[in-house]
């Protein structure tokens, strides 16, 4: 049995995203039925929709951002209850077995890869998956979160499901704490929920950004001032200072004028993806002052859980501009030009699912 959903997508990379009507399985037994209340937009919704990155599947109904409301369960259900407000991040399922799953570690799943919320394998249906900008979703109740912010605040915990642990990861994982000097680069959707969570682990944090004019913003999320990257003397006065980087930019640019801002056995771990290779970073960076680059992806459910109650904990949430659903081909041109402050959410009360 099926359920028809309603949603908006792309019928390949050169169209605009389109009222789509298309079928998802009714629960099975450890499923959750979700009312989509709320969807962020993802720059990599944008960079799949439109097929800049390899392996698009169309049609593509993009969306990995969910909050919503449990409208029924499955048999073997025992976390969650109708009526609950829950969320659904970047990822539907893994293989459940390999060591980075039974580590709690399915971001990294080594036998499948795992399933992403859309443009992943459809695994009771065939096919592929569907993602957010849609009115419903059914999801395996393991990669499912319990979302514990207030009503008010919900269209705002939207993005933490994946610029928020995208960036939690990574500063947890590298022990980001008090007494450490952390940078930001970047303050785009990840970069401005960095600094949040940076700050709210005691750090000492400053922002990376070609923009001067984003000083009283930066500052205003948490960071004690912004550095213009492309001041060499303004970079030249923090040599050598800082504990961690975090990088969040998805363009390809020199690494070099960061690395030499880490103290020794310093890290700066990248998280954006460009669409072409970083030029290659010089290695006497590097070597002589035991420096590290790394990667971090997302987060385990279990760690994204740990997110969103952190967040809770500390009051945070996404700076966010509703739109309607129909806006969402508007928005996907201001985010190319970054006129967006500092991640769009979807209203998915707007969808029209009388077609």
């Amino acid at each position: 049995m099926t359920s028809t959903a309603h949603g908006y997508a792309a019928q390949s990379g050169d169209m605009p995203l389109a009222p789509f009507s298309f079928e998802r399985r009714d629960p099975q037994p450890n499923d959750v039925a979700i009312d989509i209340r709320f969807c962020g937009v993802c720059h990599s919704d944008l960079h799949t929709a439109r097929g800049e990155w390899a392996g698009t599947l169309y049609p593509c109904v993009p969306g990995h951002e969910i909050v919503g409301t449990v409208t029924a369960i499955g048999s073997a259900v025992t976390r969650f209850q109708v009526g609950d407000t829950v969320g659904v991040g970047c990822m539907v399922d893994s293989c459940g077995e390999c060591p980075s799953c039974r580590e709690g570690e399915e971001q990294y799943c080594e036998t499948t890869g795992f399933v992403g919320t859309y443009n992943g394998p459809e695994p009771v249906m065939g096919g592929h998956t569907f993602g957010g900008y849609s009115d419903h979703i059914i999801v395996d109740q393991d990669f499912v979160l319990r979302v514990g912010h207030a009503e008010q605040d919900l269209a705002a915990v939207a993005p933490l499901l994946c610029a928020g642990i995208t960036t939690y990861s990574p500063l947890k994982h590298w022990k980001v704490g008090p007494g450490q000097k952390v940078g930001i680069v970047g303050l785009g959707g990840l970069g401005h929920m960095g600094v949040k969570i940076a700050a709210a682990m005691g750090a000492e944090v400053y922002v990376f950004s070609t923009s001067p004019n984003k000083r009283d913003d930066a500052k205003r999320l948490g960071a004690k001032d912004l550095i213009v990257s492309r001041d060499a003397d303004a970079m030249a006065e923090h040599a050598n200072s800082f504990d961690f980087i975090l990088n969040t930019v998805a363009a390809a640019h020199d690494l070099d004028p960061f690395l030499r801002l880490l103290k020794r056995d310093g890290t700066m771990t990248l998280v954006g993806v460009p669409e072409t290779p970083h030029p290659s970073p010089s290695v006497g960076d590097l070597v002589f002052k035991r420096r590290a680059i790394a990667g971090s992806l997302i987060g385990g459910i279990a760690e994204t859980q740990e997110m969103l109650d952190f967040c809770v904990e500390h009051g945070l949430t996404a700076d966010v501009e509703m739109i309607d659903m129909a806006e969402i081909n508007t928005a996907y041109e201001r985010m190319v030009k970054s006129d967006v402050k500092y991640r769009f959410v979807i209203d998915m009360a707007t969808l029209d699912t009388s077609a």
